[in-house]
């Protein structure tokens, strides 16, 4: 009976001093916990708009000369790759009559490619007032998140990567999309490339070691595409934070991009 006491002394004691043992560690999360989703949003943010302010961008639109006509918005929606399309298409399904929906047959027909027909500065203007208008950040939130962040962060839990895997699938899916197009290797080659070289955690390999393999891939990619022959994005932020082990994105990071220091503190 003492003994009993005494047990149940210590664990009063432990309770009351806020000590609660190993056992009670905070578990892991994923990219899509708020806090981690934020921080990914300003990574991808520096690299897209040279701003960690990520929320100040539903209104930029230009184009950048890199053969998808305009780019636009918090990911960089482009007017080439129809990311653009679903993104009005969204809107006006949320607010018939707005001022961007007399641009989807525009849209629809610089599809493919670089072309501005039909836009130009009606459209460019109408995109950025359309910016104060909680519905279409809405439905480039939507957009991003069906077509990006979804089945980014979905592939990264399968294979079994951190927050930090699950951010660098996200953000080779923003910038390169899911499969390959004339001139570019999507996101899916990529995997399959990194594959070839490492196993994933979610065969028993090491996590390090396979997010490399995908970043070899992934710098690979980038090299055959002229326009974004800067590779800063993986070889000075990304390829940092597998170095220095931040699996969890702890804070803080810090990293450049194109030649721009930044730093994180949450």
């Amino acid at each position: 009976m003492k003994n009993l006491c005494r047990a149940l002394a210590v664990i009063v004691a432990l309770a009351l001093s806020g000590c609660s043992g190993p056992a009670a560690d905070a578990p892991e999360k994923g990219l899509d916990d708020p806090a981690k989703k934020d921080v990914a949003m300003q990574l991808v943010s520096s690299a897209e708009n040279s701003s960690l302010d990520w929320k100040a961008q539903y209104g930029y639109i230009e184009d950048i000369g890199d053969g998808r006509g305009y780019t636009a918005g918090i990911i960089g929606f482009c007017s080439g790759t129809g990311d653009m399309l679903k993104v009005v298409e969204r809107y006006g399904a949320a607010r018939p009559g707005n001022t961007l929906e007399r641009f989807l047959p525009a849209l629809r027909a610089v599809k493919g490619g670089d072309s501005h027909a039909g836009l130009g500065a009606p459209f460019t203007e109408a995109w950025a007032k359309s910016a104060s208008d909680p519905a279409f950040r809405a439905a480039q939130n939507t957009e991003r998140d069906r077509s990006y962040f979804d089945p980014a962060v979905g592939q990264g839990e399968s294979d079994g990567l951190s927050a930090l895997g699950q951010f660098i699938y996200y953000d080779a899916y923003v910038m390169h999309g899911y499969e390959d197009a004339a001139g570019t290797v999507g996101f899916r080659t990529m995997r399959a490339q990194a594959v070839a070289a490492a196993e994933p955690p979610s065969a028993g390999g090491d996590e390090e070691a396979y997010l490399n393999a995908f970043l070899d891939a992934r710098v690979a990619a980038i090299r055959k595409e002229p326009s974004h022959s800067d590779t800063s994005r993986v070889e000075t932020a990304q390829r940092v934070f597998v170095r220095e082990g931040k699996l969890q994105l702890e804070s803080p990071l810090r990293w450049k991009v194109y030649g721009e220091s930044y730093q994180i503190d949450y």
